[in-house]
């Protein structure tokens, strides 16, 4: 009977999308990896803060700062900008402030990431593929993150460069979904429909979906048909 289930494989993360937009976001340093840090926070939507004196801030770091794209504030950490902080992300060269911060963390409840720490980090960093709304992320749960970035090129090669678009369409093919059948009863027969539309169409007709195509494909939500594309067309 076991055999029906999924082997449990100890070890690994809890790999998930974690929405910060609007949150706050305090990142300590402002070197190459507090730069990447921030790129990633920002393309969350989330509000960043960054601690760091200005002679160690890096051109990429500086330039967010001047664009008005994250807070500054212009010297060392202190434990009182933890104060409010949703998230803290630690990317300085200093082994024994970076485990103070950590600790006083933990004793706040506060998720933190410990750069090049592993276990001083209540989650990772992955190598991400990003093509609009698609993002794809590789993780070696702290052991190597070249080799994850590595994986991650080797996958994002055989995606195809229009994929962010189709998703972009079939999200908005979900809204209008949602709103042709709004009934919280009707999850389970929109989620099967749904699937089935993303099986049987090509990417190149998810791609090219306008909305009058899914207009027209949503008149035979009812009756749980998906026609080609061509069809909807043919009728229109």
């Amino acid at each position: 009977m076991s055999q029906k289930f999924p082997e449990v494989q100890g070890g690994g993360s809890l790999i998930v999308a974690w929405q910060v937009k609007n949150k706050t976001i305090l990142v300590v340093g402002g070197g190459e990896v507090a730069a990447g840090r921030i790129l990633h926070a920002l393309n969350a939507d989330a509000q960043v803060k960054v601690v760091c004196p200005a002679s160690g801030l890096n051109d990429e770091v500086a330039y967010r700062v001047s664009q008005g794209q994250v807070s500054h504030v212009d010297r060392n950490f202190q434990p009182t900008d933890l104060d409010g902080a949703d998230m803290v992300l630690v990317a300085v060269d200093d082994p024994e402030a970076s485990t103070q911060i950590w600790k006083l963390c933990k004793e706040k409840r506060i998720p933190a990431n410990i750069a090049d720490v592993p276990p001083e980090c209540d989650f990772y960093f992955g190598s991400v593929h990003r093509d609009g709304p698609l993002q794809v992320m590789v993780s070696t749960n702290g052991n190597g993150p070249k080799l994850a970035s590595i994986v991650r090129k080797k996958i994002a090669d055989t995606l195809p460069d229009n994929m962010g678009a189709a998703i972009d369409n079939v999200g908005k093919l979900r809204k209008k979904l949602r709103e042709v059948a709004p009934k919280p009863e009707e999850g389970p027969k929109r989620m099967k429909w749904m699937s089935g539309v993303c099986e049987s169409w090509s990417l190149e007709d998810l791609v090219e979906m306008t909305d009058d195509d899914m207009d027209g494909l949503l008149q035979h939500y009812t009756s749980g048909k998906i026609p080609a594309l061509s069809d909807i067309r043919s009728s229109i």
